[in-house]
């Protein structure tokens, strides 16, 4: 016999393991009591089902042994005189005519019985005695003999109940033996086992989760723990599993942080190496550009020495104050490029920054004939410097004039997207120039690349424009237009870069 969870060695229980065994009773009462409800339900069938069938069996058996009685008396009458009616034969008690009437004998049946060929006896009376009414021809008179036996009712109502006492003591001697010694072995105790289990799961005791296979029993509750074990191995296995995912997690994310770490030190050293070498660039063109206004002022220069009482001409003169303003012009852009600073945060209007740019660049060039059709109204604000941007768009907006030669005209709208999971405004500037030549487009934005390093440009405005809206967090864009004329694209996060600090509001301090 298999041995009970009570029998199985244990260690001594944890406070969880204590609670857990007072919530749960020792054997599982409500299984108990409804084998109790149905241990009762069927000795009530069990006596209804005697009442209705064996009762009814038993007392029809009497009655035909009663008429047999009766059939018995009236064939005695032969032995009597013709003139003789007895009143009974033994038990049975006879009635003649009239008194015969008295138990239910109709005039039909009567006069059935007188026919020469009727039935000769019929059955009359009630279940509660016999009685068979026959026509005795020597007598001309119908006879009845009714009997009813006491001893045989009696014994009917002995037989029924030894049989009910007999078949309830039977099924509570069967029903003890299930309820002490099969039940608790076969059902209760595996079903207090798989409790007992479940519990020790909840509480996290991983040494009583599982049920040990020799207290499995070989029927479908041992296939429920079998099943039930093979779930938990499973889940404790995922469980591991699980864990040594998250513990290798956990090490690809400390070196990914630690990448991460290098990547971005390697980032700034790499952004430290670019502005070098856009530094290097940008001297060498600011040495080949700053060549010929030098070897103008050198000459005006050899020319004064040689005649220094012979004055200067003023057309020479002219040409100094260009070759000066010149080289102011290439100092304050060589500023403008190697300036760092970190962007203010402010809200700002883009169509009005837009508009300002484009009355300054009406000023400082001849832009008459050259239109600007403004789709900016329904531009959204931006964070951002409003100073470095006006910048940006003011050397975008000179640039479009500078390629048209002063004629044509220039297209400026907007429009939001959402990219990344971030909103962007994009600016886009079009005009109807020649566009950009394709060897120079890939390097357009590099210092001093430009096909118009005359007096007008010094090939530094894309490369700062460039620089500015880098340092907004956004991207500057150059792309031809198929329709002819060259486009740019100004993208800009709409709320401004994550890493940078609002700006305080006018009035307040810092």
């Amino acid at each position: 016999m298999p041995a009970t969870p009570e029998q199985i060695p244990r260690r001594p229980a944890t406070k969880a393991q204590a609670a857990t065994r007072i919530l749960l009773p020792q054997t599982p009462w409500r299984i108990r009591r409804k084998m109790v409800v149905l241990h009762t339900a069927f000795s009530i069938g069990l006596a209804v089902l005697l009442l209705v069938v064996v009762r009814p069996a038993a007392l029809r058996v009497v009655l035909a042994g009663e008429r047999e009685q009766c059939r018995t008396a009236l064939a005695a009458l032969d032995q009597f005189p013709a003139s003789v009616r007895p009143e009974s034969v033994g038990p049975v008690k006879l009635l003649w005519d009239e008194e015969a009437a008295s138990i239910d004998l109709s005039e039909s049946l009567v006069a059935t019985l007188r026919e020469p060929r009727g039935p000769g006896t019929v059955n009359v009376g009630t279940p509660a005695y016999a009685a068979i009414a026959a026509y005795d021809a020597r007598r001309d008179a119908i006879v009845a003999a009714t009997y009813r036996s006491p001893d045989g009712r009696a014994g009917v109502r002995r037989l029924y109940i030894f049989l009910g006492v007999s078949l309830l003591l039977a099924y509570a001697a069967i029903a003890t033996i299930l309820e002490l010694f099969i039940l608790p072995q076969q059902v209760y105790a595996p079903i207090r086992r798989l409790l007992l289990a479940d519990k020790a799961v909840q509480a996290g005791d991983r040494e009583r989760e599982v049920i040990p296979p020799e207290l499995m029993p070989s029927d479908e509750l041992g296939e429920i723990m079998r099943s039930r074990n093979e779930s938990v191995l499973k889940l404790r296995e995922q469980e591991r599993a699980l864990a040594e995912a998250l513990d290798q997690l956990e090490v690809v994310a400390s070196d990914l942080k630690r990448k991460n770490h290098l990547l971005e030190t390697v980032e700034r050293n790499m952004a430290d190496q670019d502005r070098l070498v856009s530094l290097g660039m940008m001297s060498a063109g600011l040495a080949h550009e700053m060549n010929t206004p030098l070897a103008v002022l050198k000459g005006v220069a050899e020319e004064i020495a040689r005649a220094p009482r012979g004055g200067i001409e003023p057309a020479r003169a002219q040409l100094m104050l260009r070759v000066v303003k010149r080289l102011e012009t290439l100092s304050e852009s060589l500023l403008d490029f190697a300036r760092v600073r970190a962007p203010r945060q402010d809200e700002v209007d883009l169509s009005r920054i837009v508009r300002e740019a484009w009355t300054l660049v009406r000023i400082d060039r001849e832009a008459k004939e050259v239109e600007l059709i403004d789709r900016l109204y329904l531009a959204p604000r931006v964070l951002g410097d409003p100073d470095r941007l006006l910048q940006v768009f003011v050397n975008l907006l000179r640039n479009a004039v500078d390629a048209m030669d002063g004629r044509g005209r220039i297209v400026a709208g907007c429009e939001t997207l959402e990219k990344q999971d971030q909103t962007w405004v994009r600016v886009f500037i079009t005009d109807t120039g020649p566009g950009i030549h394709p060897e120079v487009l890939p390097r357009l934005f590099e210092p001093f690349t430009s096909t118009r390093l005359d007096s007008q440009g010094t090939g530094l405005g894309l490369a700062v424009a460039e620089g500015i809206v880098r340092e907004h967090g956004g991207v500057l864009l150059a792309r031809n237009n198929p329709g002819g004329g060259a486009v740019f694209e100004v993208m800009l996060p709409a709320e401004g870069r994550k890493d940078l600090p609002r700006s305080p509001e006018r009035g307040t301090t810092p």
